[in-house]
């Protein structure tokens, strides 16, 4: 599949600002594709591919608990206690006590530890290889017509994200599920990237992008998103 030319087709039906992301999950170091230079937080490296580069990641360059767990990257119970307790997101106001961290958690889907060693992530339109998630930053319009293509053939519903952090909600979860996902990004993410206030994030399984795309462009010449196109220009 071409997937730099999906990507072109994505940008131009849906007009998007910002460049779509490709992450794939690999067993093995690639060889043609550069290791990211120090560490990064997952939603960074998130937003430094939005912006152009090309590049891998293991553990070594990840600096965010987050990231190390829900991407697979660490096994949870390498961490300190008050890390898997939660205990240091209590002080800096995310949660108030810790049994609400530990509850908010159980929500939260984890690529198993240990079977992947790095991820790649490009923008869409550069990825040389298969992705597994391809990852959006949209408006809240843009975010609305991606689940109307998504249900246009198949019915089917997106997942909401909830105050999970990203690497969870827009990269696990899409992920082990194969369903879209969209929400608004949690408080570390929105802390760590350029996001803007109205933007909102948006998910697609790689196996689903040529059915969207293929949606999108057909549902354009519709009577309704016609009318919505009208009323945007």
């Amino acid at each position: 599949m071409d997937y730099p030319k999906l990507g072109e087709k994505l940008k131009n039906v849906l007009k998007l600002e910002r460049e779509p992301v490709a992450m794939k999950w690999v067993s093995r170091e690639p060889k043609n594709i550069p290791k990211e230079e120090g560490k990064s937080r997952f939603c960074t490296k998130l937003d430094n591919a939005m912006k152009g580069d090309i590049f891998y990641s293991t553990a070594d360059e990840e600096e965010c608990m987050g990231g190390l767990r829900y991407t697979g990257m660490k096994d949870p119970k390498d961490f300190p206690k008050n890390m898997r307790s939660g205990a240091f997101l209590v002080p800096g106001g995310v949660y108030k006590s810790i049994p609400a961290v530990q509850r908010s958690w159980k929500g939260n889907m984890a690529i198993e530890p240990n079977i992947f060693n790095a991820m790649i992530f490009s923008p869409l339109i550069k990825a040389e290889f298969e992705p597994d998630v391809i990852f959006l930053v949209t408006n809240a319009r843009q975010g609305m017509e991606i689940l109307h293509a998504n249900a246009y053939d198949s019915g089917s519903h997106g997942l909401g994200a909830d105050s999970g952090p990203i690497c969870s909600s827009m990269a696990a979860i899409p992920y082990l599920t194969g369903k879209i996902t969209y929400g608004f990004g949690d408080i570390g993410s929105r802390n760590n990237m350029t996001l803007k206030d109205e933007e909102i994030l948006v998910s697609i399984p790689a196996s689903d992008l040529e059915r969207i795309v293929s949606n999108l462009e057909e549902m354009k010449t519709k009577t309704f998103f016609r009318r919505n196109q009208s009323k945007t220009a």
